[in-house]
C-alpha cells in the first residue's frame, strides 16, 4: 500500500500560515503533497479558502514555487469557484505539472473540468453519499462531519473500484484523530502495494511517522 500524505494548506506552524506561501514552501520541501484552495480575484486566480484578501497567493505563484523543489508530489486543488477549469488546466499543461487533482467543485463545474482531461476527484460523506459521477473519478475524497471518522468499509469500497482513496483526518474538524490514525493504519497494512491512499492532515510530520513505522 502506497500512502501519501497531505499537508492541510500547506505545512502550518501558527493558523496565520495555512495557504501562505511559506507554509506550502514548507511542505514541498519535506516532500509532502498539499492541499490547498483556489479562488478567482479580479481575473486572476488566487489561493484563498475565503474570500480573497489582498495580497493573496496567486495560482501561477504557487505552481513556480512547487516546481523550485525536487519532488512532485500530489496538489490536491480544492476549487472553490465555478469557472476556473480552462485556465486552471492551461496552467498546469504549460508546466508540465500532472501529480495533481482537483476536487469540491460544483456537478455543472466537475462536467467542465471533466472535459478538459483532467483528473477529478469526488466527494463521499454522511452528506454526500455519490453520484454517476464518480464512474469518471480517478479518487474519492472521502470525509466524516459527524461520524468520528471515515469507516474502513468506506476505504475498502474506494480501493475496490480501483480507485484512490484520500482520507480526511479527524483534526481537519477539530475532532480527535488518534482513534482514526490506528484503525487507518490496521487496516491498510493489509492492502496491497499496488494500491494508493492519501491523507489530508494539519500533522504532516507525525502522520508520517505514525504510518511509516
Amino acid at each position: 500500500m502506497h500512502l501519501e500524505i497531505l499537508a492541510h494548506r500547506g505545512w502550518w506552524h501558527q493558523p496565520e500560515e495555512k495557504n501562505s506561501p511559506t507554509a506550502l514552501a514548507r511542505a514541498f520541501a519535506a516532500g509532502y503533497g498539499v492541499e490547498t484552495d483556489l479562488r478567482d480575484r479580479a481575473s486572476e486566480i488566487v489561493v484563498s479558502h475565503d474570500m480573497p484578501q489582498p495580497g493573496a497567493m496567486t495560482f501561477d505563484a504557487l505552481l513556480d514555487l512547487y516546481l523550485s523543489y525536487p519532488t512532485r508530489p500530489t496538489l490536491a486543488l480544492n476549487v472553490k469557484a465555478d469557472g476556473m477549469a480552462a485556465a486552471i488546466a492551461e496552467r498546469l499543461t504549460a508546466r508540465g505539472i500532472t501529480q495533481y487533482f482537483v476536487f469540491d467543485m460544483s456537478v455543472p463545474d466537475t462536467l467542465g473540468y471533466l472535459a478538459q482531461g483532467m483528473t477529478v476527484f469526488t466527494r463521499h460523506s454522511e452528506y454526500e453519499t455519490g453520484s454517476r459521477l464518480d464512474e469518471r473519478a480517478a479518487g474519492i475524497w472521502l470525509d466524516a462531519f459527524e461520524r468520528p471518522f471515515v469507516a474502513p468499509d468506506d476505504i475498502d469500497c474506494v480501493l475496490g473500484r480501483g480507485q484512490i482513496a484520500a482520507l480526511v483526518s479527524p483534526e481537519l474538524h477539530r475532532k480527535p484523530h488518534e482513534d482514526a490514525w490506528h484503525v487507518w493504519r490496521d487496516t491498510l497494512a493489509t492492502r496491497s502495494d499496488d494500491v494508493r491512499v492519501m491523507l489530508c492532515t494539519d500533522l504532516p510530520d507525525r502522520a508520517e511517522t505514525y504510518f511509516t513505522a
